[in-house]
């Protein structure tokens, strides 16, 4: 046998099952009559006490309950065979009655032990002259009673105990989950703020050169003659790809540059449909429908208009360049405790989970043309407002990035 089969059943093996076949062989080996009919009941008895936690269909209150009919049935013929209501084995009808005590409520357990009482009772009819009623069943049911009531009694408090301990522990992970969440986020915002330095530093130093070469360009392409075109059209090339350096350099000093709230009350779907607005009239080529589901419990708050309607156009944007064309966005909007979530809803090419926990990341983009600021800077406006933003994905299903704002953003 191999060990992993030796382990396997060292961990079936409990110590109280050893104590179960101890406690079941000495009335086996002290039994009255010593036949079939006596020990059999005894056996399988037993073997349910033994056999009944390691079932795994034992979980669900209907296992439970034929475990616990099972032995009472075991019972009620081992004392009938016994010598009925005299009988020495009445003690085996505690095995139902605790096991009731431990899955049923008060009352639930009363009630089974009752019927337990009125089975062992019934043994009455077969009393006669012969074999009258030599054993104080008052004191027998009373203790029938007493070890239900004291087994439900434990029950329940470990019952309420587990609960406690599974909230704790529900709570434990949700506070854990949350300081992961801080986490990321702290170090998303060292990393931007570090970038960002790097970033301004970087830009200021080309825009000089990058002014130069420009000024240059346009120099040699006057100066050129007529009849050099190779040269004009080279100084012209210089010219514009120095003016999209220019406008990168310019990128990078939006994401570096410190950004101050100005925030006023206002109304966040006004804010939004000035995003949609911008998004229809600036990338016409994306045919796509943006519907919006504003909800009216949201009411205005202070916020920054201004930035916020970067942050929609932003993800706005986003949503319809992953979206085929003919599809839809969704803007949706919903009142939570203590501030407003927005969605932005797409059902696009969706977001592989490898990519999920860099899309905030500075310079991180799967666009041909990106720069992979977009994000990022949405990310910052966001934590500025006190706020936070998260993504769910799914690859070729689409995405939903959720913006969730403190009602009193400062």
């Amino acid at each position: 046998m191999s060990d992993n089969s030796l382990r396997s059943w060292a961990k079936l093996i409990q110590p109280q099952d050893l104590m179960w076949v101890v406690l079941f062989a000495v009335p086996v080996v002290k039994s009255e009559y010593g036949d079939a009919f006596e020990i059999a009941p005894l056996v399988a008895l037993g073997v349910a006490q033994i056999l009944e936690p390691k079932v795994p269909a034992t979980a669900t209150t209907q296992s439970r309950v034929f475990w616990m009919v099972l032995k009472l049935v075991l019972t009620f013929v081992l004392i009938g065979y016994g010598g009925g209501i005299n009988s020495r084995y009445w003690p085996a009808l505690l095995l139902p009655v605790v096991s009731a005590a431990t899955t049923f409520d008060f009352l639930g357990t009363i009630v089974f032990t009752l019927l337990t009482c009125g089975a062992y009772l019934s043994f009455l009819s077969f009393v006669t002259q012969d074999k009258p009623v030599n054993v104080d069943l008052e004191l027998r049911v009373v203790c029938l009673l007493v070890a239900g009531t004291v087994a439900n009694t434990l029950a329940t408090e470990l019952r309420v105990q587990s609960e406690r301990n599974r909230r704790t522990a529900e709570q434990l992970a949700e506070a854990n989950r949350h300081i992961q969440e801080v986490e990321r986020a702290a170090r998303r915002s060292d990393r931007l703020a570090a970038l960002g330095q790097l970033s301004a530093g970087l830009a200021h130093e080309l825009r000089n050169p990058l002014g130069t070469i420009k000024a240059s360009a346009e120099l040699l392409q006057r100066n050129v003659s007529a009849e050099n075109e190779v040269s004009r059209e080279m100084a012209g090339f210089i010219a514009s790809e120095v003016d999209r350096t220019n406008s990168l350099v310019t990128r990078f000093l939006e994401f570096a540059r410190p950004l101050e709230l100005q925030p006023q009350r206002a109304e966040l779907a006004d804010v939004i449909d000035r995003s949609i607005a911008q998004v229809e009239r600036h990338q016409p080529r994306y045919d796509v429908t943006i519907y919006r589901n504003y909800s009216p419990d949201v009411r205005p708050f202070p916020l920054d208009a201004e930035l916020l309607e970067r942050v929609f156009y932003n993800l706005l944007l986003n949503a319809a360049q992953a979206t085929p064309p003919g599809g839809e966005v969704t803007v949706k909007t919903r009142a939570i405790p203590d501030g407003v979530e927005i969605s932005v809803i797409d059902r696009g090419l969706g977001i592989e989970p490898a990519q999920i926990e860099n899309i905030f990341n500075p310079f991180f983009t799967t666009k041909k043309e990106g720069v992979g600021l977009g994000l990022p800077i949405v990310s910052k406006i966001v934590d500025l407002h006190g706020g936070k933003i998260a993504v769910e994905s799914q690859p070729g299903k689409g995405s939903v990035f959720r913006v969730f704002l403190p009602a009193t953003s400062v």
